[in-house]
């Protein structure tokens, strides 16, 4: 099954991504582009220009040239945004690096990106000197003052030019964040300022307009939040409004005290915003649109939390390799709300056979693949894996399943390596995890496989309770979960078993780790030594 976008691909501009980005600094000087809630600082769209190239005369004038790799290890604040648009001017590359790594994570990532200077939240900074020490990372700057390294603030009073950069938007890398791709271990993906720039021309799907006040809670250093919230809503015009982590009180006082009219989320903020009774404390009329991305989103929860919020309530769908937006719902409600959506502008989406990699008919399921100018250039330094997922013809396979109806919505379901085989049929964990969410009792879940003699494997719940609820002293509770999905499933897709926890294990971006929750279970059951 092929479906393409009905809109052709953007029309690419030839210069940096800084061209596109930082364009309204010209027509909107004035108006507040940053509102950092870490700080308290404000930033207008000239005055972030301004200290954008400030930053970069002052790397110029410390020697950092052309393809040189910087590093950022911050939480979201205005920094992250100077770093990063500085480091494009001048045609180097930046990675992204989660700030609660370890130091060997960090180590691992400088390493083998190449890193050569580095921004480390003040916070960390113990951790990330060390980890820099130990990659051989020749300068790191602190976001404040005080401690071992160089104040970032430093470059931004440099007063140095900004010297001319010529490159080859198509062939430049701009970023290098890490994604473990369809398997393995984190690989740093390369994305050019072609590829970024189209992504943000292509997210305009997403609804985003001038008078919007986008509350920036996604971390910067995932690809959702740095090319879809910071890249894309700093082009279109609006106000970001920038969180340094998710807190459901903080978000909400922050929806209500900026009067926020747009943010982009992840299923778990949305099952808080359906289930907490917070929410109830705060006025949250401003929201008008909530984007949910980096996990499948069920249509009831959906549903829920439009009733619950009075605003839209829309999905997309994307990948750190394709910079990352590939589908997007409608703004007008008009598909279905477990939809991830149709193709953005200039891409081709596949569904090919699981089996023999042949043409699926519609509402058949089978991997998904894309071509598009988003699509990265290929995994620093991994030849053989960049070969594995991405063709001679340009398609990216991405390792998830989906399938489409009639009208070309594409549903992705869950991810090809996580499927369940219960007597050789696949069971889409994704799919029984947004049954349980329906159920009165269950706050989160997560769904994971068993080895069974019989089935070969069978599906297994982890569930957290509403807050008011204990966990239960019987099966009853546990009895009357599993009845619930038995009764709107397959037998074969069935939950068998159910376990409670107090949180499911989640990467930053919102994605169920549900490899650390099938090592807890097989540590439970004596199966690994």
């Amino acid at each position: 099954m092929l479906l393409r976008s009905a809109q052709p691909a953007p029309d690419l501009p030839r210069r940096p991504l800084q061209d596109l980005v930082l364009r309204r600094a010209l027509d909107l000087p004035d108006k507040v582009a940053v509102v950092d809630l870490g700080s308290g600082r404000r930033l207008t769209f000239r005055e972030l220009d301004a200290a954008i190239r400030a930053v970069a005369g002052s790397l110029a004038a410390r020697g950092f040239r052309p393809g040189d790799v910087f590093a950022i290890a911050t939480p979201n604040c205005v920094e992250f945004i100077l770093a990063f648009h500085a480091v494009g001017l001048l045609g180097g590359v930046v990675t992204t690096l989660n700030p609660v790594y370890t130091v060997d994570e960090m180590a691992n990532q400088l390493k083998d990106a190449g890193a050569t200077r580095m921004l480390a939240h003040a916070a960390i900074l113990p951790k990330a000197l060390e980890a820099a020490w130990r990659a051989g990372v020749r300068e790191v700057y602190a976001t404040s003052e005080g401690g071992a390294a160089e104040a970032f603030g430093v470059l931004e009073a440099g007063g140095h030019p900004v010297p001319e950069v010529a490159l080859d938007p198509h062939t430049q890398v701009m970023a290098l964040p890490y994604s473990s791709g369809t398997t393995g271990l984190p690989k740093g993906v390369m994305l050019t300022h072609a590829n970024l720039a189209a992504n943000v021309l292509q997210s305009v799907a997403c609804g985003l307009r001038e008078d919007d006040v986008l509350l920036g809670v996604l971390p910067l250093f995932h690809i959702f939040g740095l090319n879809v919230l910071m890249n894309t809503g700093l082009a279109i015009g609006a106000t970001l409004v920038l969180m340094p982590r998710f807190d459901l009180e903080e978000f909400l006082g922050a929806i209500q005290r900026h009067r926020a009219t747009y943010a982009f989320v992840v299923p778990p903020i949305l099952l808080a915003l359906a289930k907490h009774p917070l929410v109830a404390k705060y006025d949250l009329g401003s929201l008008d649109r909530l984007l949910s991305g980096a996990a499948p989103l069920g249509a009831a929860l959906a549903l829920e939390v439009e009733a619950r919020i009075g605003c839209r309530v829309m999905q997309g769908y994307g990948l750190t390799e394709t910079s990352p937006v590939v589908l997007v719902s409608s703004l007008d409600g008009s598909m279905p709300k477990d939809a991830a959506g149709k193709p953005v502008a200039g891409t081709e989406c596949r569904i090919v056979h699981l089996d023999h990699g042949g043409a699926v008919g519609t509402g058949e399921r089978g991997e998904l693949w894309i071509r598009g100018p988003q699509v990265m250039l290929g995994y620093l330094n991994r030849p053989e894996e960049t070969a594995a997922v991405l063709d001679a013809e340009g398609w990216f396979r991405t390792g998830d399943i989906a399938c489409a109806d009639a009208s070309g919505h594409i549903f992705v379901v869950d991810r090809l390596k996580e499927l369940i085989k219960v007597k050789g049929m696949q069971v889409a964990p994704a799919e029984l995890e947004a049954l349980l969410l329906a159920h009165p009792a269950v706050v989160d879940a997560a769904v994971i496989p068993v080895a069974d003699e019989k089935a070969g494997e069978r599906p297994k719940a982890f569930i957290v309770l509403r807050p008011d609820l204990k966990e239960p002293a019987g099966e009853g509770l546990a009895e009357d979960i599993m009845a619930f999905v038995a009764g709107r499933v397959a037998p074969h897709k069935r939950i068998t078993e159910v376990e409670f926890l107090p949180v499911i294990p989640k990467s930053p971006s919102g994605k169920i780790l549900r490899r650390l929750l099938v090592e807890r279970d097989r540590l439970e059951r004596g199966a690994i030594p």
